[in-house]
């Protein structure tokens, strides 16, 4: 039922006509990762505004083992790019915490996205640039991005798509294989996104799309995350004082 070839254009005309309303000539800033979601959100940047106003930011902290692959999209979208290493900023917020607190594993997953979404602001506040969303409908369903970190942005093309649509629009965009088909991993923690998550997204992508899934246990752990990690999706709460 998935009709690629009108999504694709769909998502497309949407992007020159978010520009058109919220910042004509603006360029689109993304964070490049080299897995799909950046690649497809890219991609569609370049179709929607042309190469000369698509700007990729590659944030490696440290040593990234799979930062060739961002290399080889820029270079595929033959777009302008900048390379920042956030491993310093990144070290300088955890040896500056409080000596009285105790630092969670989660905190010190979280602490680099955070850091990279404020490098891409930073970018583009510098370029007069708009920052992409790159999350996908199948991550933000249980939650698996951080809160203001890569869950935030300034447009998003790709939220209510889910993996597997995303790939297809990759493969009609023309993005190399190896780069749609890349096994989606964080690079903080070391593990595959299937794996922290306890099931895969073909699983998940069916459950969305048509409620159908045979293991109950996934099931009941799709639903808990679900629930969970709905307040990632809404505004931040505002008391009213209905004066």
């Amino acid at each position: 039922m998935f009709d690629v070839v009108k999504v694709k254009n769909d998502c497309v005309n949407w992007i020159r006509d978010f520009f058109e309303k919220n910042g004509k000539g603006c360029n689109a800033v993304v964070g490049i990762s080299g897995g799909k979601d950046s690649s497809v959100v890219a991609a569609l940047c370049v179709e929607a505004l042309g190469n000369d106003r698509v700007i990729g930011v590659l944030m490696p902290c440290g040593e990234q083992q799979d930062i060739d692959c961002a290399y080889a999209l820029v270079n595929h979208l033959n777009i302008k790019h900048y390379v920042v290493n956030i491993k310093d900023a990144v070290e300088g917020i955890k040896a500056n915490l409080p000596k009285d607190i105790t630092i969670t594993e989660q905190t010190v997953n979280n602490i680099p996205p955070r850091v990279r979404m404020t490098t891409l602001y930073a970018v583009s506040q510098s370029c007069n640039g708009r920052v992409a969303n790159t999350c996908n409908l199948s991550e933000d369903w249980v939650g698996y991005s951080t809160r203001y970190g890569d869950s935030v942005g300034d447009f998003s093309p790709l939220s209510k798509l889910t993996v597997d649509e995303v790939k297809q629009i990759g493969y009609l965009l023309g993005l190399p294989k190896e780069l749609v088909d890349k096994t989606p991993i964080d690079g903080l923690c070391g593990k595959t996104d299937e794996d922290n998550l306890g099931f895969t997204y073909a699983e998940l992508d069916r459950y969305i799309r048509t409620g159908e899934i045979e293991d109950k246990t996934k099931k009941e752990l799709i639903d808990t995350k679900h629930k969970n990690n709905l307040f990632k999706l809404q505004l931040m709460p505002m008391f009213d004082p209905e004066i």
